[in-house]
């Protein structure tokens, strides 16, 4: 035990993720028993969940002194995100127009997908949906969306109210649950390897018989999806951190390496929010003030992986059923695209659910989705950890832009070595 608390975090998720596969490919019948640690982990992550966005929020917004400052900092916020997403998706549409993915693909091979039911939500169904008519329906349900807006506007009326007393009584309040939930999150960390191993193990177990079949029938799709992803995630991505964040990208992926890691395995930016909080708060020096309002919120909305796959995924379906798509519903799938993201759930497989959306936006077979279904977890891994990569970048750019001085790791001056392990 001592052993392996000397090694790094991110190197003992790295570990688990090798192990993992390897378990699953030469153990199949052996991965049931197993299992059940990656289902205890991804509960124990999601328990926190609310808890932890709704005290991080209120703390996070009543830190911010003055309705200026608080609209300030929502609107760097959401043009971050508005154009980090629309960047994502416009990288998707250069991509999949040039390779052609679906050009002579075979329908024939297709899932069942009669368990998608097509989603008709609007855009105005979405923002109205954001004010919850029962908090605690929300809670149960997990609207974040509706969970954030309340929990934005506690804190930012906590600011107004007269007595001084119950004013810091409140902040107190908010300030030491949040700190308490990072507390429980720091612990579940420390089981993060097993968990990760046991999740690994059960995803390609459960493929491994028919992974050649799927690569070989949507591999030109799967390298159109991943090479989009990989120019966001390599390319554009650095460079807002380099012009916007004054960063140098390699530090600040490797102090966010346990985050991405995570996020690749659970498939899930929700259940990997307390990791990335935590990365960002302890390895790169970010305030609690601006990881409390920027985190929970960009991974509820900023899901620029989801946004570049939903685009990607449906001028695919169009080429292969011979659709022609004109460039004013390329433009309705680009800016649907955007509006189905921030829609979506932190969830695995939730930008595939809101793909509905889109489909319907120009008239596509709602069935085009069984083509894509068979490698679709394979590639939300990818996409997810684009997410969580996302969103710590533009809460790295905020808090640059705030004046907040980072660790001296993040800006590559010195390397004071990385704290995964580290206790408070």
């Amino acid at each position: 035990m001592t052993s392996m608390k000397k090694i790094k975090l991110h190197w003992q998720i790295l570990i688990a993720i090798l192990f993992g596969i390897g378990f699953g490919y030469l153990f199949t019948d052996s991965v049931k028993y197993i299992t059940w640690i990656g289902d205890v982990f991804i509960r124990m992550l999601k328990m926190i969940i609310i808890p932890l966005i709704f005290s991080s929020i209120i703390s996070g917004v009543s830190s911010i002194q003055g309705g200026r400052e608080f609209g300030k900092l929502t609107f760097k916020t959401w043009l971050y995100y508005i154009s980090s997403s629309l960047a994502a998706i416009l990288t998707g549409l250069v991509l999949v127009n040039l390779i052609q993915p679906g050009v002579g693909a075979q329908i024939g091979f297709t899932e069942d997908v009669s368990k998608f039911k097509s989603n008709n939500s609007s855009f105005s169904d979405i923002l109205m949906n954001i004010i919850p008519t029962n908090i605690l329906k929300a809670s149960v349900e997990e609207q974040m969306l509706s969970l954030i807006f309340f929990a934005m506007f506690i804190g930012f009326f906590i600011n107004r109210i007269p007595n001084e007393h119950y004013r810091n009584l409140l902040k107190d309040f908010a300030n030491a649950t949040f700190e308490l939930m990072m507390k429980i999150t720091r612990f579940i960390i420390k089981i993060t390897p097993f968990g990760v191993f046991a999740i690994l193990a059960g995803i390609v177990a459960k493929n491994v018989d028919n992974l050649y079949e799927i690569f070989s029938r949507l591999g030109l799709y799967s390298v159109t999806v991943l090479g989009a992803l990989a120019f966001h995630f390599l390319i554009t991505l650095p460079l807002y951190l380099r012009l916007f964040g004054k960063v140098k990208p390699y530090h600040h992926i490797k102090s966010l390496s346990s985050a991405l890691l995570t996020a690749f395995s659970t498939c899930s930016s929700s259940a990997t929010l307390p990791v990335t909080m935590d990365n960002l708060r302890k390895n790169s020096g970010v305030s609690n003030k601006i990881t409390s309002f920027v985190m929970p919120l960009g991974a509820t909305v900023n899901m620029d992986g989801t946004a570049l796959y939903e685009c990607v995924a449906a001028i695919f379906i169009a080429q292969a059923y011979g659709i022609e798509l004109s460039v004013m519903e390329q433009i309705i799938i680009v800016l649907t695209s955007l509006l189905a993201s921030i829609g979506a759930a932190g969830i695995p497989m939730a930008g595939f659910f809101m793909l509905t959306i889109i489909l319907n936006a120009v008239g596509l077979p709602l069935e085009g989705v069984g083509l894509i279904l068979a490698v679709d977890r394979i590639l939300d891994m990818f996409r997810t950890c684009t997410n969580t990569f996302s969103d710590s970048v533009g809460t790295v750019i905020i808090a640059n832009s705030e004046g907040e001085k980072l660790k001296d790791s993040i800006y590559g001056f010195k390397d004071i070595g990385l704290t995964d392990n580290e206790e408070d």
